[in-house]
């Protein structure tokens, strides 16, 4: 397979995961651990890995001049676009954040023409305005508001997430050109650490381990190792190869992957709708992602 294809596959296992872990953490948070509890562990576990693993990579050396680059995504990566989403969704309707979270991909374009001088194509425009019809489609109908005890501000602090992922992920590609991923994602998650500390600190020490069940301690395992551990790495190997626009765009296909994984657990059902925004969603993904002669 070439490296683009290996590209595509990581930045779908990303989707999985995450749509996988909406049905997860949800059992994990807030009975057993709360919101910025739940963030210190993560990044604490996925800096251990990060570091145990760095040792058996390729021996590089970060140059002083880039630190400021790799501060600037710890910010944009992990402290700001996790304590603001889950802050948010504390706030807000899960169907107004997961709406909000879809921006990402449109947000992304237009900082990539901005900062990056990349070029809008049309084909790429009508892609990202697919696929995110085909989400909101997906997580509105049939569902109802729910209750958000400060819409506006949950709803603002999501959106501030959207941006701020969009914003790493256009911050980090020029680290992903010249170096290889293990020689500075370590560096990233031991200063969003850093971050994330005074926020989680207090919370994270309330967490009673002797009285939480097995299956949620393996839960949590699985949203450090794979859903901060893994996914971290995919997207890693996916931007290596992608625009940030084409990695963006991937973030669609996370409401679906949680609706298939809901369905096969006798949660909800296939409808109609589902298969509509299904097939918007992947004809959304495919423009974006389909490759011309002389761009990814």
């Amino acid at each position: 397979m070439s490296k683009r294809t290996w590209a595509l596959l990581a930045a779908m296992m990303v989707s999985i995961i995450y749509g996988v872990s909406f049905t997860i953490a949800k059992d994990v948070m807030p009975t057993y651990v709360k919101p910025y509890g739940f963030i210190l562990l993560r990044v604490l576990g996925a800096t251990v890995l990060f570091w145990a693993v760095s040792f058996f990579g390729p021996k590089e050396k970060i140059q002083l001049n880039d630190f400021p680059r790799i501060i600037a995504a710890a910010f944009f990566g992990v402290a700001l676009n996790m304590l603001t989403f889950f802050k948010g969704l504390s706030l807000t309707s899960p169907i107004s954040a997961a709406v909000l979270m879809v921006t990402t991909p449109i947000i992304v374009l237009i900082l990539s023409a901005i900062i990056m001088k990349e070029k809008m194509k049309f084909r790429k425009i009508i892609g990202i305005l697919l696929g995110l019809f085909g989400t909101g489609f997906l997580i509105l109908y049939g569902k109802s508001i729910g209750n958000a005890s400060n819409a506006m501000l949950g709803n603002f602090l999501v959106f501030v997430n959207a941006v701020s992922y969009g914003f790493y992920l256009i911050v980090v590609k020029k680290l992903m050109d010249k170096y290889n991923a293990f020689t500075f994602v370590k560096w990233i998650y031991a200063f969003g650490l850093l971050m994330v500390l005074p926020f989680g600190w207090s919370e994270y020490h309330e967490i009673h381990w002797t009285t939480i069940p097995t299956y949620i301690l393996w839960e949590i395992g699985f949203v450090v190792l794979f859903t901060t551990f893994f996914t971290y790495l995919f997207n890693l190997v996916s931007m290596r190869e992608l625009k940030p626009t084409t990695v963006a765009v991937f973030i669609y296909l996370q409401p679906l992957f949680a609706t298939i994984f809901a369905i096969g657990l006798g949660k909800d059902e296939l409808t109609l709708v589902k298969i509509v925004s299904a097939v918007l969603i992947f004809v959304g993904v495919y423009l974006v992602t389909q490759k011309k002669v002389s761009s990814n």
